[in-house]
């Protein structure tokens, strides 16, 4: 993996961090993209910890302008020529119930979880193309196969980039590229934390639905003992990109795979009952 390229955006923190710094004990040049680079600190930090702060490259990228797009695509095919895997990462979970998240929100959340996506990997796939060879990796999330009250913009994202990545990939196997999705159960990151203020309007005394959303908030917390290590989504990105021949989904994490098992095969009435009753508690 030398002399393999990879770009992997949104590495400030969580999965994006921690992707970087493995690939690059993997032996890849990362381009770290960021929107803001003065954020870079963490991710350095853990790169010197591991001994591989040489082979990562923090890059300024915002997903969700095209002119950042390009002039970061200029640089990446002046600098290297090539990508050998591209990993969309970048995104945030908005949440709320429908009838309180505003149109804009749900804009906001599309822009960067989903047409983000769209943008950095359309600029990209011509270099993939003519090099007959690439991997692209998207991070979606147990949350694009079911669906959770309280979540619609970001369960929304998420199923979106499923189908999208479908297509994509059908498309692009003639040509030797790779589409592959990976789809995290619940991990300590701090995804929620910049979609956080959409839910807030749930939670006012003067919302109908505010005993729901406090149930959902007691729900997740009670398990956060048992989020994962976002280290383990880390090592399958870098395991997958290093496979001559991925699959296309790699669902991962506590109770992931069941839950999508039983989404699948449980008759709607009876997954719908279930999920209510676990988080509707008045």
């Amino acid at each position: 993996m030398e002399n393999k390229t990879a770009i992997v955006t949104g590495t400030s923190s969580g999965f994006g961090l921690s992707t970087s710094v493995e690939l690059a004990r993997k032996g890849f040049t990362v381009i770290a993209a960021m929107r803001n680079c003065n954020k870079s600190s963490m991710l350095l930090q853990e790169a010197r910890k591991h001994g591989v702060e040489s082979k990562i490259i923090v890059h300024e990228l915002d997903v969700t302008y095209e002119e950042s797009i390009q002039a970061f695509k200029s640089w990446i095919k002046e600098e290297f020529g090539r990508v050998d895997v591209l990993i969309n990462n970048a995104g945030y979970a908005g949440a709320g119930f429908v009838e309180e998240v505003s149109m804009d929100e749900y804009r906001k959340q599309f822009e960067t979880n989903v047409f983000g996506v769209f943008a950095v990997t359309k600029a990209f796939l011509p270099l993939m193309r003519m090099q007959k060879q690439g991997c692209i990796i998207n991070i979606s999330s147990i949350s694009g196969k079911v669906a959770f009250p309280g979540l619609s913009p970001y369960v929304a994202s998420k199923y979106a980039i499923e189908g999208w990545s479908e297509s994509l990939r059908l498309e692009m196997q003639p040509f030797g590229v790779k589409v592959v999705l990976i789809e995290p159960g619940s991990y300590k990151t701090n995804i929620w934390s910049t979609g956080k203020q959409v839910a807030e309007e749930s939670l006012l005394l003067h919302s109908p639905y505010k005993d729901y959303m406090q149930s959902i908030e007691r729900y997740i917390a009670e398990g956060e003992n048992s989020f994962g290590n976002p280290e383990d989504v880390a090592k399958k990105i870098a395991e997958i990109a290093t496979l001559e021949n991925p699959g296309i989904r790699y669902p991962i994490g506590r109770g992931v795979k069941a839950a999508i098992f039983l989404k699948n095969f449980l008759p709607w009435r009876l997954w719908e009952k279930t999920i209510i009753s676990k988080l509707f508690v008045k």
